[in-house]
Parts: structure tokens; C-alpha cells; sequence
């Protein structure tokens, strides 16, 4: 020991420990607060929609969405833009486009058949990053919700090698389900502690309404960090009780499993979710869950601690925790008004989510969560509307900042 290293009797450590369990010690002021990143209408953009983040394992905050030419649906000419933050989220770099696909490229024909695109326009979808441990961060896009892409930056989202085609591994679905329309995501992706990537996905026939109905949700995944990509299992069929299984959200338990997070049209309008012990392959019976509302949203989930780092385990959900209509038109199965986007926390690895808080009262859509170095919880959203009353129609992406004292009234706190 150093001489100038204190000794502390371990009744006082006791006594530290005890304060710390009881919440006493907690440190931080609670604390919320809020910074636009993209606006609906700025920089030649009708809309910029879709947001997903990740945090390196340095520190760099990387958020990304899509940018769209015009507001009339997903299947116009939309690009994929990012911003990086180096201070946890309190101050922002330029935009820049992050994908790009060289040669000559054709409209999906679903979309050309139902009337939701003109040829000539060019969409690319749903960005998917994972930053790995090894400071790598992966990236997965689509291109016309035919076509599937891989890129990597080893340089904290600066830059992106050229993108490389890995629609060959949703081929791989097609003797179970002959899809015509691939989506990754949307959000962000995980990297399992034994270094599997993987990536939430679904597919669809593209018979059904705007062409992503009907659907099955299932994943992809690495183990050669990003080099090959495989299909695994189908997680969400669609069948029974489970309708339109679609956008996914996924985070690993702390006994390793990993458990799917997916969104569905389902009469329930509850999450449904599966685990598997690999997060690839033999998925549970998907059950949904009383207390994670569906009013057919994209949602998030994200690991805020292990108990044998962060003194509990704690998960974190984000989606709008909402069932009704201001039109007072509810119906199984339909879609219901995006507004109150808040966030849950879980101690018992999603079994029960004790804590629930309003991020946004108003109109408020798809998130993203992630957790800055410093423990600060981030979560990119949509809210506004560009006419006041469409939720598709997103005025502004907007990053959130808050802690675990904010998030529970000052009863927990991380150590």
C-alpha cells in the first residue's frame, strides 16, 4: 500500500454500503434535459425520421435516422444521415451522409404496385449500428427494402469503409418466408458478451398495407465481427394471437440470454417477447407482457447496469406509453395516437418495470436509448408534428439527457 493511501475502518465501509443500498447517498442532482439534433424542413429535408443511437466503448455518441426529400411515407428518396458527440451528448458535430451505394439501383417493385413511389426515386432504410468492445462500430442499412448492407468505422464514426452487400443472408429466410420487402432494426443492435453481433430484423410479402404487411420478425447475426452475417431463427411468426410481428428491439439478459423485444399489430396491444439462449436459434414461445403498452410504435431496450458492476441489474425500456385516441376511434388491433414517449426501468431483467417516466407528454414516436460514458441515459426521439396533428408528420428528432435520479425520484442512483 502506498503511505499516502487512507485506511478506512471497515466499519465505515459498512456503513458506505448500507447508505449506498438505501439510496441515502445519491449523489446527483435529478436531471433532464433536452437539445434538437435535426428539424423537420432545415438542410433540404422534409422530414428526418427513424433515429437510432450508440455510445463507443471511448465515449462518442453517434446518432443517425433518416433524412426524407418529402413527407409521404417511407418509400420516397431518403438519405441516411449521422451526428457524433464527443462530451456524452452535450454538444454536436456537422451532419454527414453515412451510406452510399455506387451503380444503378431499381425501385422495389411492391412499392411501384401500391402506388407509393415514383421510378427514379431512391430510399434508403433503417440504419443499424453496434459499437463493439473492440472500438469497432458496425453499421447495416437497406436500400429499397430489398437489399441489405454492411459498413465498419474504426475511427469512432468519422469515416466508413465501402458498404458491402449481405442481402444473400435474408436469401437464406425464403424457404420459410418468400419475402419481398427486408428491413434491419430500426435502433441499434448489441454485441453479446462472447462477441456475437446481432441485428434485429423483419421481412415482408409486401402484399398487405404500404407494402411492409404482412411480416415475421427474426435476427441476423455475426461471429466473425461483421466479416459473414447469418440468419437465425424466425422469433415472431405471424399466426394466432401474434399479428404483423415487426420492428424488434434486443438486449442480452444477465444470464446470457438474449431476449427480442417485438412490435406487433396484435389485438393484445401489448410487446411481445421471446428469448433464446444464443440470440440466434431456438426462441421461446413468444408471450406478451401486461405492462409494456403497444400502440403499434417502434420501442427501445438497453443495459443500464450488471449487478456485478452497476450494484443492481438494471434495464431500460423506451415507447409511447399510450392506448388511446384523441379521435376516440380505438379498435383491436389499430394503430393508437404516438404521444407520452417515456422510460421504464427494470430490476429483475424485464420481468416487472416498477418505474415508468414521461420523457415527452405530447406527440412523440420512435426512440432509441443508449448510455453515455459518465452513466447519463440518452434517449434520441421523435416529437412535434410539421402540421400539429399528423404523427407521421415528425417535427423534430431530439436528444434527451437525464440520469437515474431523475428517472427515479431520487430512489436509486448508480455507484
Amino acid at each position: 500500500m502506498h503511505p499516502s493511501t487512507p485506511i478506512i475502518p471497515p466499519r465505515a465501509v459498512m456503513a458506505l454500503a448500507t447508505l449506498l443500498a438505501a439510496g441515502v447517498l445519491a449523489g446527483a442532482t435529478p436531471m433532464l434535459e433536452k437539445i434538437d439534433l435535426f428539424e423537420a424542413g432545415k438542410e433540404d429535408y422534409a422530414l428526418y425520421r427513424i433515429p437510432g443511437m450508440v455510445v463507443t466503448p471511448k465515449g462518442t455518441v453517434l446518432a443517425y435516422c433518416e433524412a426524407r426529400k418529402s413527407d409521404r411515407g417511407d418509400w420516397g428518396t431518403i438519405d441516411l444521415y449521422l451526428r457524433r458527440s464527443a462530451d456524452g451528448g452535450r454538444t454536436w458535430g456537422p451532419r454527414q451522409k453515412i451510406a452510399g451505394v455506387p451503380g444503378p439501383k431499381s425501385k422495389n417493385p411492391v412499392a411501384l404496385a401500391q402506388k407509393l413511389a415514383q421510378p427514379g426515386e431512391v430510399t434508403y432504410n433503417n440504419p443499424v449500428a453496434i459499437a463493439d468492445e473492440g472500438g469497432v462500430v458496425h453499421l447495416l442499412f437497406c436500400l429499397e427494402y430489398a437489399r441489405c448492407f454492411y459498413t465498419r468505422s474504426q475511427d469512432e464514426g468519422a469515416t466508413w469503409s465501402d458498404p458491402k452487400e449481405i442481402t444473400a443472408t435474408f436469401d437464406k429466410f425464403r424457404p420459410d418466408y418468400d419475402w419481398k420487402v427486408l428491413a434491419t432494426g430500426p435502433g441499434h443492435g448489441i454485441a453479446l458478451r462472447a462477441g456475437r453481433l446481432v441485428v434485429p430484423v423483419w421481412i415482408s410479402t409486401g402484399t398487405g398495407g404500404h407494402a411492409h404487411r404482412p411480416s415475421v420478425a427474426s435476427v441476423i447475426y455475426s461471429d466473425d465481427h461483421g466479416a459473414a452475417w447469418r440468419r437465425g431463427d424466425i422469433a415472431g411468426p405471424n399466426e394466432g394471437d401474434w399479428h404483423i410481428p415487426n420492428e424488434t428491439c434486443a438486449v442480452q439478459l444477465a444470464d446470457g440470454r438474449v431476449l427480442l423485444n417485438m412490435r406487433t399489430e396484435s389485438p393484445a396491444h401489448r410487446r411481445l417477447l421471446t428469448t433464446s439462449a444464443d440470440g440466434a436459434s431456438a426462441w421461446t414461445r413468444p408471450k406478451f407482457h401486461e405492462q409494456l403498452l403497444e400502440p403499434i410504435c417502434m420501442a427501445s431496450m438497453v443495459r443500464l447496469s450488471l449487478a456485478t458492476t452497476g450494484g443492481r441489474n438494471r434495464l431500460l425500456f423506451s415507447n409511447p406509453h399510450n392506448l388511446a385516441r384523441a379521435d376516440g376511434k380505438e379498435a383491436p388491433g389499430k394503430s393508437r395516437d404516438r404521444r407520452n414517449v417515456s422510460v421504464k426501468l427494470s430490476y429483475d431483467e424485464s420481468a416487472s418495470w416498477p418505474v415508468s417516466r414521461t420523457i415527452e407528454e405530447g406527440f412523440s414516436g420512435y426512440s432509441d436509448l443508449a448510455v453515455a460514458k459518465d452513466g447519463t441515459l440518452l434517449l434520441f426521439y421523435e416529437r412535434g408534428s410539421t402540421d400539429g396533428k399528423t404523427i407521421y408528420k415528425t417535427g423534430r428528432l431530439t436528444l434527451a439527457r437525464f440520469n437515474l435520479e431523475w428517472l427515479t425520484g431520487g430512489k436509486d442512483a448508480l455507484p
